[in-house]
C-alpha cells in the first residue's frame, strides 16, 4: 500500500486537483497515455535523442491533466465515478472498503504492472508486438481497474445514503481524504 501512498504524492494532489481530475476529460484524454508513452519513447527509432522531447511532453501532460481541467458540472458519469472511486481505494486504510472491492482492485493493478513488462522488453528491444502488446494489455487492464472504482464509488455511496437515510445529491457525494 506504500507503492499508493508514494504515485500519490508524486502527482501531488490536493483536494482542488482531485475535484479538477473528477473531470470526464480529465480522465478520458488519459486513457491513451500508455500507448503514446510507448509510441513516444519507440519514436528514437526515427528522431534518435529528440525522442526524449515527445517522451518529456507525455511525462508533463500525465503531470498537468489533472490540474488542465476545471471541476465538473455534476459528478454524476462514469468517468467522474472512476476518481472519486479511486479516492476512495487510496484512503482504505482510514476508511476501510469492501473486501472484495480491495482485493480486485489489487489484483487488477498488479495484472497492469505485470503487463508493462512486455512493453518494456519490447521497447528495449525494439521488437514492436511486444512493446504495443503490453501497452495495450496493461492500458485494458486499467480500464478494467477505473470501472472497478466506480463499483466501489457506487456500493459506497448506497451504504452511506442507507445509513443516513437522506438523500444524497451529487455535490454532497464528493469523497473527502
Amino acid at each position: 500500500m506504500k507503492i499508493d501512498k508514494a504515485i500519490s504524492a508524486s502527482m501531488a494532489m490536493d483536494e482542488t486537483t482531485w475535484d479538477r481530475h473528477a473531470n470526464p476529460w480529465s480522465v478520458y484524454t488519459r486513457v491513451p497515455l500508455m500507448m503514446v508513452l510507448a509510441f513516444a519513447i519507440w519514436s528514437r527509432v526515427w528522431i534518435g535523442w529528440w525522442a526524449l522531447l515527445p517522451v518529456g511532453l507525455v511525462i508533463v501532460w500525465t503531470f498537468l491533466n489533472p490540474r488542465a481541467f476545471p471541476p465538473p458540472a455534476s459528478i454524476d458519469n462514469w468517468a467522474s465515478k472512476v476518481t472519486l472511486g479511486e479516492r476512495l481505494w487510496l484512503n482504505r486504510r482510514a476508511r476501510p472498503i469492501p473486501r472484495h472491492h480491495a482485493s480486485w482492485a489489487l489484483g487488477l493493478s498488479t495484472a497492469s504492472a505485470v503487463a508493462l513488462l512486455p512493453m518494456v522488453y519490447g521497447l528495449a528491444v525494439l521488437e514492436p508486438f511486444s512493446a504495443f502488446l503490453g501497452a495495450l494489455l496493461a492500458s485494458v487492464l486499467k480500464l478494467w481497474f477505473c470501472d472497478r472504482m466506480v463499483w466501489l464509488y457506487d456500493d459506497m455511496q448506497r451504504t452511506e445514503t442507507a445509513a443516513d437515510s437522506a438523500p444524497s445529491t451529487p455535490e454532497r457525494r464528493i469523497p473527502r481524504s
